[in-house]
């Protein structure tokens, strides 16, 4: 299985008033954005939203949705960086051609949707321990659309970002990608981190994230668009955070409770099987949607109606 690296060519070509100056100013002020939505986010939902009650803010359903929310600081910064410093319209960070691949994005969910749930079924032959949260059905389907959409922006604005945003602009500078994939990859890894969660669970927990990482970037490789992505990446999460969450900190919206990863009895064995089911999703997902033969092979972006001319893309432009 080989990946035609032309729709790719196209995407990071298209970055030609990207310098590196500009990328990291401009990804120091979306951080500054992302920050400051997360302290207004917070104070206002703590302040006015949130009942009183005995655990942290974030394990209640206002909690999360607001934790959500913050994410749209993402959205606003990249905006404004393409915009302002860049001077592009913040679509051409979706593909080649200006538009995000809707094809590509229900494929990717679909994909990721059958490999998560999939996941489940293994994890719960590995540790057959579920209960219905405290979240009563009616609760649930009513929360259901909103945190649908809150757990879209939160996954789509992390795709622009690491996928879009920094992948894009460092692989215009950069042929090797162990500079343009990697660099991001770690970035977004890191965010993943659980200070209050053993050295055991981490290293799994992030290995896990590192080859959805890779697959994610896979995707963008072969496609030269984010839709895919954003697609895969969105099916992730509507499992682990609205059907079946597997962390106490993350589980108010979540209409199961699995065993908690952070929890006491996970066996350095049981680990090592998560570990491996993460592998086989992944591994499964990448087929699905990058085998030639699969019914959801995710095809690459066609070029924009108003192609830029070569020779604007070739010259220089100052920081």
């Amino acid at each position: 299985m080989t990946l035609d690296p032309t729709a790719f060519e196209q995407y990071r070509r298209s970055a030609n008033k990207t310098t590196l100056p500009r990328l990291l100013v401009g990804t120091l002020i979306i951080t500054a954005f992302w920050f400051a939505v997360t302290v207004g986010v917070t104070l206002v939902a703590e302040h006015y939203l949130a009942a009183p009650t005995e655990g942290s803010f974030l394990e209640t359903s206002v909690g999360m949705l607001a934790a959500l929310l913050t994410f749209a600081g993402i959205w606003l910064g990249v905006w404004i960086e393409m915009r302002h410093t860049h001077r592009e319209p913040l679509s051409a960070l979706f593909g080649y051609s200006r538009r995000i691949s809707w094809p590509g994005f229900w494929k990717g969910l679909a994909a990721v949707l059958a490999t998560s749930l999939l996941s489940e079924v293994l994890l719960y032959a590995l540790q057959p321990e579920m209960k219905r949260s405290s979240l009563d059905l009616s609760s649930w389907l009513l929360l259901l659309v909103p945190a649908g959409l809150l757990i879209f922006v939160q996954t789509s604005s992390e795709e622009i970002l690491f996928r879009g945003y920094l992948l894009r602009g460092l692989a215009h500078r950069f042929r090797s990608p162990l500079v343009w994939a990697l660099l991001p990859g770690l970035a977004f890894v890191s965010l993943h981190w659980s200070p209050g969660t053993s050295m055991m669970v981490n290293a799994v927990g992030l290995a896990s994230i590192g080859l959805f990482t890779v697959v994610l970037t896979l995707l963008v490789y072969k496609t030269g668009n984010l839709g895919a992505a954003m697609g895969a990446h969105l099916g992730n999460n509507l499992v682990a955070f609205l059907l079946v969450s597997h962390q106490s900190s993350f589980s108010a919206l979540a209409l199961f409770n699995g065993k908690p990863l952070e929890g006491d009895g996970w066996t350095p064995t049981d680990m090592v099987l998560v570990g491996g089911i993460g592998l086989v999703a992944s591994l499964l997902t990448a087929l699905l949607l990058l085998h030639p033969r699969s019914p959801l092979k995710v095809s690459t972006d066609s070029a924009p109606l108003s192609p830029v001319p070569e020779a604007a893309e070739a010259s220089p432009v100052q920081p």
